[in-house]
């Protein structure tokens, strides 16, 4: 039996109402605004945040692009993918510079983003003080009267007994110089993409039923200490082993039949142009 589904699968009001909030995240940024969270046809942790807000802003002329730690064809950017496509109809994209829309859980594309751009990450847990104050209602008052003394607490606790700041990803970062904010778990390497990003930069958590933004050309610094500088994950002279790419974030493989790690882009649809270029150059096209 054929399924009529309204386009982008919710229906008008519902879509409505997730805009509205999304609009309210954008004129106030960093700041965690509750909104309406539906129940969808994926488990709770998989997304449904990122995709709800993916389904109330796409429209027909949009082309959509879905990554998963930079992957563009995990189970769950291919899942979330097929169901988008499903209920509009849209064009999907596996590169960064033809996308619209872009739906992201633990990455941010290694190409820069542009003013004509949407970038959506999931988010599991969207409050940065949540490991020191289980309380919603204190957290919010700890937001209004600034009191970030948690979250400071949190990193020097770390450097104290690592030597160094051990948040491998959701670094907390200060917005607009007022709401410290979960960037969601993008590694430390990604965090100063946010700083003045030229494109619209929307977080969604579905389980938690909040939404928060960062708007284009936005001041964001990740937290720090002034005799404890932030620094992000450091992979020396390494280059991937496919594109020959340094200066990128790299996953590490270890090839156990030669007891050996080895380093490969992330991001794979960029290391996938930088291979094509790379073709074209020594094939004379260029």
């Amino acid at each position: 039996m054929k399924i009529n589904y309204n386009f982008a699968f919710f229906d008008e009001g519902s879509k409505k109402e997730i805009r509205r909030a999304s609009l309210k995240a954008v004129a106030i940024p960093g700041y965690q605004v509750p909104f309406p969270s539906r129940e969808m046809p994926i488990a709770r942790g998989w997304g449904t945040g990122g995709l709800q807000l993916t389904l109330s802003l796409i429209g027909r002329e949009d082309i959509l692009k879905v990554i998963d730690q930079g992957s563009d064809e995990s189970v769950n950017a291919v899942n979330i993918k097929k169901l988008i496509s499903k209920t509009t109809g849209v064009k999907i994209t596996d590169k960064t510079s033809n996308a619209t829309l872009i739906q992201s859980r633990h990455r941010i594309p290694e190409i820069p983003l542009e003013e004509s751009q949407i970038l959506i990450l999931q988010v599991p847990v969207p409050e940065p003080l949540r490991v020191v104050e289980p309380s919603e209602f204190v957290t919010k008052r700890l937001h209004s009267e600034m009191e970030y003394s948690g979250a400071w607490l949190m990193l020097f606790e770390e450097i104290m007994k690592f030597g160094t700041m051990a948040t491998g990803a959701d670094h907390p970062v200060f917005v607009h110089n007022r709401y410290v904010m979960a960037p969601s778990p993008i590694p430390r390497f990604d965090n100063p993409k946010l700083n003045y990003s030229k494109a619209l930069i929307l977080f969604g958590a579905g389980r938690e039923k909040k939404v928060y933004a960062i708007p284009p050309y936005t001041k964001v610094s990740s937290l720090a200490f002034e005799d404890f500088p932030f620094k992000t994950e450091d992979f020396g002279d390494r280059a991937c082993r496919i594109c020959k790419s340094s200066g990128v974030y790299l996953d590490e493989i270890i090839d156990e039949d030669k007891g050996e790690t080895l380093y490969q882009c992330s991001d794979t649809s960029f290391c996938m142009d930088r291979i094509n270029n790379i073709s074209m150059v020594e094939g004379g096209e260029i």
